[in-house]
């Protein structure tokens, strides 16, 4: 089970955005891309693994094949971002040609992790999350 964070991983990897992109968000992208950041976390909330599911970019669905194999991977290696206690929008900024949102969150055991979710346009111009990755916060649990 250690494996699907890994491959969650490696999907980032073979999907930049456009190097451009990041200089390209008005404040309507910025907007979008928080609330779909927003409705995910909610969804996980409400164990809801449909709506987290649709708000995975299509290389991510097509990765994990249903809703369920998705979210027993968000379940056993993404528990802060799982069932955080506090979260907290950061800035958005671009990474390897990638358009990263940045959300400190403190996990369910207290402990501060910072999430960076690659975002990634549709051809709709709808925005989806296409990966996370957790590191390690700064920030002090009070």
């Amino acid at each position: 089970m250690r494996l699907l964070p890994l491959l969650f991983l490696a999907v980032l990897l073979i999907q930049p955005a456009r190097a451009d992109e990041g200089a390209a968000l008005d404040t309507a992208d910025r907007a979008a891309i928080r609330m779909v950041v927003e409705e995910q976390l909610a969804a996980f909330q409400r164990d809801d693994d449909n709506a987290a599911f649709r708000l995975a970019s299509p290389s991510i669905q097509q990765q994990f094949r249903s809703s369920g194999n998705f979210m027993r991977m968000v379940r056993t290696g993404y528990r802060a971002v799982y069932r955080p206690r506090e979260v907290q929008f950061g800035e958005i900024e671009m990474k390897d040609g990638r358009i990263i949102q940045r959300v400190e969150v403190i996990g369910p055991d207290g402990a501060p992790a910072l999430a960076h979710y690659v975002m990634q346009r549709q051809p709709d111009g709808s925005w989806r999350i296409n990966g996370c990755f957790l590191t390690a916060s700064e920030q002090r649990t009070t």
